[in-house]
């Protein structure tokens, strides 16, 4: 976008007014001695098929965090807060299903997970009886299979934000600049340059020891979470998606949604008492398999395929997926983060865009890879349209480009100078390395943790908990979320008795390429 007039239009105040974003936060509910918790979803929590706010991601164990959606990051923040604050009455009072913990299960602090038990023994999320429950579970059995169980504890935040006005092409003229310099927001945040060994227990990996207490490590890495042993599939790794347009990436994904994967063909559809194993044996079940840094996304109904949806209405929003759990964070995020993504993503659908091409595409995966696992290693080089540029630089650049954009929200939103002090904030980190979230991690495990990662992040969790419980929980608070568990549970039982299509047919409607299609409606009872 390089006309003078479209900028101007998209930095008006009220273009800038009308941006919107909200968050989904991820957490493992780990023990008191750091152990994953392996009771069920809190009851008292309701459902989590169809509670609003509060649900769980791969495992029983792993709670998810969602917003509304936000004009203002405080007020996003604050509602953040307030789930947390639900989430963990909940906790106090029991653990799921009339199941006692002691009141002593807290949210992990931290995106790699905490001490993992064997792989089998880590419980999926179960959702009930209905076809679109068992549909869930059975999405999920299928990552184990192709995954593996460890992989899915791994936790993030996913950003999501629109501004009015912005087409899909636009849209996805941002996501490929943000692909093409996502690894600055690795650099800057992320901050899991360590992990428990259980994580790695029997796969090859060429981590570090740390000390004698069970700990790995990568002495320079940023987020072990977005290098090779967090989000990767090989299988994935076959799969070049354009991101040019919308039909472009919708016949990307199309044709790893539709078309037998031989691997996936052998683990099958059931196991031989009649369980199932997975969805379907595509090289992705459904789309939220594509395990993107970014994604188009938007609000589809509730049993509409999302490509179906983007293909019919156009792309809404993007779902930014690479940020760590903030471990200093109470929440898991600050608003220094989330204004700087703001910025960030601002600067992308701004700045020019040509078209991407494989070149790129695998230029661009190997500067992510290399800011994830060696990002604050001094003098890394990355490579820019096939140069070498050192990562600092490139770094400093992108900040450059961003002060006229702070002041523009800045001025917009009324916020005194909070978007130009969270740059500001942001290049001072990107100046002294040594202040990266990443290094203060390994600094704190180093000097005060005795080189153990799980003792780090228990006593940040301890102290999330305990910041989050200090706070005022008002009796109208405690009772909004009192009656969403109320109305989940009482949706839950509905959508169940009205359930009358068999699940075999209901799967196979489901996964039918045609329901990927444009002009279709969604299929039958699905």
């Amino acid at each position: 976008m390089t006309d003078l007039n479209q900028r101007t239009a998209i930095l008006a105040p009220q273009r800038l007014r009308g941006i919107r974003r909200g968050i989904e936060k991820e957490s493992l509910r780990v023990r008191p001695d750091g152990q994953l918790a392996l009771t069920p979803h809190p009851a008292e929590l309701g459902s989590p098929l169809t509670h609003p706010r509060i649900t769980t991601d791969f495992s029983e164990s792993q709670i998810e965090l969602i917003t509304g959606v936000h004009d203002r990051v405080p007020a996003c923040l604050a509602e953040l807060t307030q789930i947390h604050q639900a989430v963990y009455r909940a906790l106090a009072a029991s653990g799921g299903n009339g199941q006692d913990n002691g009141g002593d299960e807290m949210l992990w602090a931290a995106s790699m997970p905490c001490r993992l038990p064997v792989d089998e023994a880590i419980p999926i999320a179960r959702y009930g009886t209905s076809n679109t429950a068992r549909a869930k579970h059975v999405y999920r059995m299928g990552l184990s299979h192709r995954y593996g169980r460890r992989m899915q504890t791994i936790c993030g935040i996913h950003y999501n934000w629109s501004l009015p006005g912005v087409t899909s092409s636009e849209y996805f003229g941002l996501i490929r600049n943000f692909r093409r310099q996502a690894f600055a927001l690795l650099y800057l945040f992320g901050a899991s340059p360590a992990v428990c060994s259980t994580f790695v227990a029997g796969r090859a990996h060429d981590l570090q020891p740390l000390g004698e207490g069970g700990s790995l490590y990568a002495p320079w890495a940023t987020t072990l979470r977005m290098g090779r042993l967090g989000y990767q599939s090989e299988a994935q790794a076959t799969l070049t998606v354009s991101y040019n347009d919308l039909e472009s990436y919708a016949a990307s994904l199309q044709t790893a949604l539709s078309e037998p994967y031989r691997p996936y063909e052998i683990v099958g559809i059931q196991g031989p008492g009649g369980d199932y194993n997975q969805l379907s044996t595509t090289l992705l079940q459904i789309e939220n398999e594509f395990y993107g840094l970014i994604r188009p996304k938007r609000v589809v109904s509730a049993d509409e395929r999302p490509l179906h949806g983007l293909r019919e209405r156009g792309v809404e929003y993007v779902e930014v997926r690479l940020i760590d759990l903030d471990p200093f964070a109470p929440i898991g995020i600050t608003a220094d983060t989330a204004r700087f993504i703001d910025l960030f993503l601002l600067h992308c659908l701004l700045a020019d865009s040509p078209p991407d091409n494989p070149e790129e595409i695998a230029e661009a995966k190997s500067n992510q890879q290399l800011a994830a696992t060696r990002g604050r290693e001094p003098g890394l080089m990355l490579q820019r349209g096939g140069r070498p540029i050192a990562l600092t630089d490139w770094v400093a650049e992108i900040l450059d480009c961003l002060p006229p954009l702070a002041d523009a929200m800045d001025a917009a939103l009324d916020e005194g100078t909070a978007y130009r002090d969270a740059l500001a904030r942001c290049k001072t980190l990107a100046a002294a390395p040594r202040q990266l979230p990443s290094a203060q991690v390994l600094t704190a495990i180093t000097t005060q943790y005795a080189d153990s990662f799980t003792a780090f992040a228990l006593a940040r969790s301890h102290v999330a908990r305990d910041a989050i419980a200090g706070q005022p929980y008002p009796d109208e608070l405690r009772e909004r979320f009192a009656q969403l568990a109320r109305e989940s549970v009482a949706e839950q039982s509905r959508i169940e008795a009205l359930d009358a299509m068999p699940f075999e047919q209901y799967r196979r409607a489901y996964i039918s390429p045609a329901q990927l299609e444009p002009g279709r409606a969604a299929a039958p009872g699905a």
